[in-house]
């Protein structure tokens, strides 16, 4: 597989928010987000080499139960995602799959967290990503297939209230439960997480969504492998 790192912290965004997990990130990804956070697996994707064997030994060495497979796009790497988690899901891990929910493929998971993007994540239109970005960022069909299958969290990255108006739309077309949705802010460092908080709270009380914050800038910054 290709991979760009392996590390252990704690989970800081979503449901599962907290819990000490490993994280295994693979490298490359369909989409071109203009305020990626992990521009080493997208933009400009690191390339180093893995088995899925080493992969399962390195992830099992942390002797931790809460497994993270991310990316990048992980199922960019259908074949090995899938040996992967079943490989994985013999040995008791809890396996939770980040992805943009535009590429399908049947695999064992326990839960998927699908950050479908928002026109908020546009690259600039003259950059010549921006066409398929915008083509790709939201594949309904895809999202139906995980919405119907497995136990899932749809988690938009929220930059300014008017991005309310396309995650309604979306939660509208595909009778989505509100339960389902997390709103998450859009940065990669403190201040620009907090100023965003207090207006999104109260989106989330009026709608029902949850909030997620990010913890792990909250306590490391924009420092890679947290």
């Amino acid at each position: 597989m290709k991979y760009s790192e392996i590390f252990y912290s704690i989970q800081g965004e979503g449901q599962l928010v907290g819990l000490p997990s490993v994280f295994f990130r693979t490298s490359y990804c369909n989409l071109r987000c203009i305020w990626c956070d992990t521009p080493y697996t997208s933009w400009q994707p690191e390339d180093k080499d893995i088995s899925v064997e080493d992969a399962v030994v390195a992830i099992l060495a942390y002797d931790c139960q809460q497994v993270v497979i991310t990316g990048g796009e992980p199922f960019m790497q259908a074949k090995e995602l899938t040996r992967l988690c079943q490989q994985l899901h013999q040995q008791g891990q809890h396996i939770t799959i980040e992805t943009n929910g535009t590429l399908f493929q049947q695999v064992e998971a326990d839960l998927l967290s699908i950050s479908p993007k928002l026109a908020n994540s546009n690259p600039a239109t003259s950059n010549h990503h921006f066409q398929q970005h915008q083509r790709l960022r939201i594949n309904q069909p895809v999202l139906r297939q995980f919405l119907d299958q497995y136990n899932c969290q749809l988690k938009f990255v929220v930059e300014t209230e008017p991005d309310l108006v396309e995650i309604q739309q979306l939660q509208q077309e595909m009778q989505i439960p509100s339960s389902t949705i997390v709103l998450m802010p859009q940065g990669i460092s403190r201040d620009q997480i907090q100023d965003k908080q207090n207006w999104m709270v109260e989106i989330c009380k009026q709608h029902g969504y949850r909030y997620s914050p990010r913890l792990q800038v909250d306590i490391w910054g924009d420092k890679r492998g947290t």
